[in-house]
C-alpha cells in the first residue's frame, strides 16, 4: 500500500507542476499593446521643412565712384523711402568738370547754329552768284566772238582781234564750268558734310557734358527700395571705393521662408496656398502663403524651391531667424486615418499594420497609404474602419501573437495621480 500511495502522490505533484508551467507559458505569450479603431474624417497633407527668414527685398548699395563721404542722412534702423537721399560723397572736382563740359557744349551749340544757319547758306549763295557771273561773262564773250567773226569775214578787223576774243571765250567757258561744278558740289557733298561735321562736334560735346553730369549724380547715394537701413559700416570723412557696400537697406515688411520640397510634392502646390511658420519665441504658428513655386529644379539637390511669405508690417520678426515651416497641401474630406505610429514599413518599402482579432491575436494586414498631416496618415486600401489597429507595441510583433489591449503609460500615470 505504501508504494501505491507514494506513486499517487508523485503523480499529483507532477500534474500540478505541468499545469503551472502551462499557465506560465500562456501568461508569457500575452503582450500588452495600445490599439484603437481608425477614425473617419478630414485630413490635410502637411509638408514640414526648416528654413531661414529672408527679407522680401534687399539692396546692398554701392557707389559708382571712389570718394570720401561728405555726409550721411541716415543711421542704422532708419526707415527710408524709395529714392530717398542717404548720403553725399565729395563731388566738388566733379562739379567743376561738369561746368567745364557745359561750356564746351554751349560753344558747340553756337558753332552748330552758325554753320547750319549762316556759314553754309552763305557759301551756297556765293556759289550761285559766282555761277551767274561766270555765265554772264561766258555769254558776253560768245557775242563778242560772233561779232568779230563777222567783221573778220568783211575784212574790217585783223585776225589778231578775232583770236583774242576766241581765247577770252575759252577762258570764260572754263570759269563757267568751274563755278557750275562748285555749286553742284555744295549741293551734293559739301553742304551735307558741313552739317554732319557740325552735328558730330555738337553730339561729342553733349556726350561729355552728360557724362560729367552723371558723375556728379553718382555722388548722391539714394535708396532703390523702401525699407530699413540695416548696415552702415563707414563714418563721414572715410573714403568709400567704387563697388564696395556703403549702405544696406532691407524691406522687412514681408519676410520670405525659402524651403525645398520634392518635385512630386511641388506639383501639388500653387501660389496662394496656406502655410504656417514656427518662429522661436512665438507661441503660435505664424500664418503664411506660398508666393513662389520655382519653375525649375535645383541642379544640386534636384528639389524645387518654394517661397512662403510672412506678413511682418509690425516688425516683430527678424530677418535671418531659423524657423520651421508647414505647408498645407491636399485635403480629403472623408478619409480613414490612423496614427503614423501604427504603420510598419518592411525592407522592400511595403506598408502594413497589426490588428487585434476577435480571438485576441495580432494579425498583419497590408495597407496602401495616402496623405499625412504629420500626426495621422490616410489609409486608402486595406482597412474599412472597423478594425482594432495596434498603435503602440506592434513593432517586432509576430503574426498570431496573443495581445492584451491596455492603457498607455502616461494614462496609467495620470490615473494613479488622480487616485
Amino acid at each position: 500500500m505504501l508504494p501505491l500511495r507514494m506513486a499517487i502522490i508523485l503523480l499529483c505533484v507532477f500534474f500540478l507542476q505541468a499545469c503551472k508551467k502551462a499557465n506560465d507559458a500562456d501568461t508569457a505569450a500575452v503582450v500588452t499593446v495600445q490599439a484603437e479603431h481608425p477614425e473617419v474624417g478630414e485630413i490635410s497633407e502637411h509638408v514640414d521643412a526648416a528654413a531661414t527668414l529672408s527679407p522680401a527685398a534687399q539692396a546692398a548699395i554701392s557707389p559708382k565712384i571712389t570718394a570720401p563721404v561728405r555726409k550721411f542722412y541716415v543711421q542704422r534702423g532708419s526707415k527710408v523711402k524709395e529714392g530717398q537721399l542717404l548720403a553725399v560723397l565729395e563731388n566738388r572736382d566733379l562739379s567743376a568738370q561738369a561746368l567745364d563740359n557745359k561750356g564746351q557744349y554751349t560753344a558747340a551749340q553756337a558753332s552748330f547754329n552758325m554753320q547750319t544757319k549762316a556759314q553754309v547758306p552763305e557759301d551756297y549763295h556765293k556759289a550761285e552768284l559766282d555761277l551767274a557771273q561766270a555765265k554772264a561773262q561766258f555769254d558776253l564773250q560768245q557775242q563778242i566772238v560772233a561779232a568779230r567773226q563777222k567783221l573778220l569775214a568783211e575784212g574790217a578787223i585783223p585776225g589778231r582781234d578775232y583770236d583774242t576774243a576766241a581765247a577770252a571765250l575759252v577762258q570764260a567757258h572754263a570759269a563757267y564750268d568751274v563755278a557750275q561744278n562748285h555749286l553742284d558740289s555744295l549741293k551734293v557733298v559739301s553742304r551735307a558734310a558741313s552739317i554732319q561735321q557740325a552735328e558730330g562736334q555738337l553730339s561729342s560735346a553733349q556726350g561729355k557734358y552728360l557724362a560729367a553730369q552723371a558723375q556728379v549724380s553718382y555722388s548722391e547715394v539714394r535708396s532703390p527700395i523702401k525699407g530699413i537701413v540695416t548696415d552702415r559700416p563707414l563714418f563721414p570723412g572715410e573714403t568709400v571705393t567704387s563697388g564696395s557696400t556703403l549702405i544696406t537697406v532691407m524691406d522687412t515688411s514681408s519676410l520670405i521662408a525659402k524651403v525645398h520640397v520634392s518635385q512630386t510634392v511641388a506639383q501639388r502646390l500653387k501660389v496662394g496656398d496656406d502655410a504656417t511658420v514656427s518662429v522661436p519665441g512665438n507661441d503660435d504658428p505664424v500664418p503664411a502663403k506660398i508666393s513662389l513655386v520655382s519653375p525649375a529644379l535645383d541642379p544640386g539637390s534636384t528639389t524645387v524651391e518654394v517661397w512662403l511669405r510672412v506678413d511682418n508690417r509690425s516688425g516683430k520678426f527678424k530677418a535671418g531667424t531659423p524657423v520651421g515651416t508647414s505647408i498645407k497641401g491636399r485635403t480629403v474630406a472623408k478619409a480613414i486615418k490612423i496614427p503614423q505610429s501604427a504603420v510598419l514599413t518592411a525592407a522592400d518599402g511595403s506598408k502594413s499594420v497589426m490588428v487585434v482579432a476577435a480571438d485576441g491575436a495580432a494579425h498583419k494586414k497590408a495597407v496602401q497609404l495616402g496623405i499625412n498631416d504629420g500626426t495621422d496618415v490616410q489609409v486608402t486600401q486595406g482597412l474599412d474602419g472597423s478594425e482594432n489597429v495596434i498603435t503602440t507595441g506592434a513593432y517586432g510583433l509576430d503574426d498570431g501573437t496573443k495581445v492584451k489591449v491596455g492603457k498607455a503609460a502616461d494614462e496609467d500615470k495620470a490615473g494613479g495621480e488622480a487616485k
